[in-house]
């Protein structure tokens, strides 16, 4: 189960929004509950299916190095630009096919950059063409009021115009359906708030290996070849 504990607390200037926050705890429904990675928004009730009018792009980075993706969960809004430096000493080919934004960075060397338009709202799966153990997810969102949970599952979102919201949460191991079912309707003020507790049965990873850019099995490294190097 997924437990979402929310909280506003009343903020120094009304003018200034409240300052949201909350804790993120998976639970399976037979392991002690654990903190899971998770992306919390609140979309504006009335603007349900339009961009809220002070939702702005963002320049973020999504770094490759020791072989992986960082961070591994990567929120911004909708519009925004991501880099993805190569910050290892051979190729990598950075590609997402499903869902969210679809592109292909092609191979590019050790101290280069390629970067993504993320034009539409959505979840993107990332991967490498030549690393299949490398993995990121990139949200996307049309809200200004969202957070990423941190490594303890707390999460804040600052700055929150009192009003009446929709709570939406998104993790990587959970239904589509199950992840539906935690959207509910909340209310944010200058007065504490909490909307209680959110349960959701956590599936196993999806730890299945994935086929690469061309829908095929990956290849076996070659020590030969210097863009499948090793360390």
């Amino acid at each position: 189960m997924l437990i979402v504990a929310l909280s506003a607390l009343v903020p120094r200037s009304a003018a200034q929004g409240v300052n949201v926050t909350g804790r993120v705890i998976a639970h399976d429904g037979a392991n002690p509950p654990s903190v899971i990675s998770a992306v919390v928004w609140l979309t504006p009730i009335g603007q349900q299916g339009s961009d809220p009018p002070d939702v702005h792009p963002m320049h973020s980075v999504l770094r490759q190095k020791n072989k992986a993706f960082e961070p591994h969960l990567l929120a911004v809004t909708k519009g925004s630009t991501v880099d993805f430096p190569n910050l290892d000493p051979w190729f990598h080919n950075v590609f997402s096919l499903f869902n969210g934004k679809k592109f292909d960075l092609g191979l590019y060397e050790a101290g280069t950059t390629r970067t993504v338009h993320f034009d539409r709202e959505g979840v993107s799966y990332i991967f490498c063409n030549i690393h299949p153990e490398m993995s990121a997810v990139v949200v996307v969102v049309t809200s200004p009021s969202f957070a990423v949970a941190g490594k303890n599952g707390d999460f804040s979102i600052p700055a929150v115009v009192p009003g009446r919201y929709i709570l939406h949460v998104w993790s990587e191991n959970s239904l589509p359906e199950a992840l539906q079912a935690l959207s509910r309707e909340v209310e944010v003020n200058e007065t504490t708030n909490s909307v209680g507790t959110l349960r959701i049965h956590e599936t196993e990873p999806a730890k299945t290996q994935h086929k690469n850019k061309y829908g095929q099995d990956y290849e076996p490294p070659s020590p030969n070849n210097p863009v499948y190097a090793q360390p």
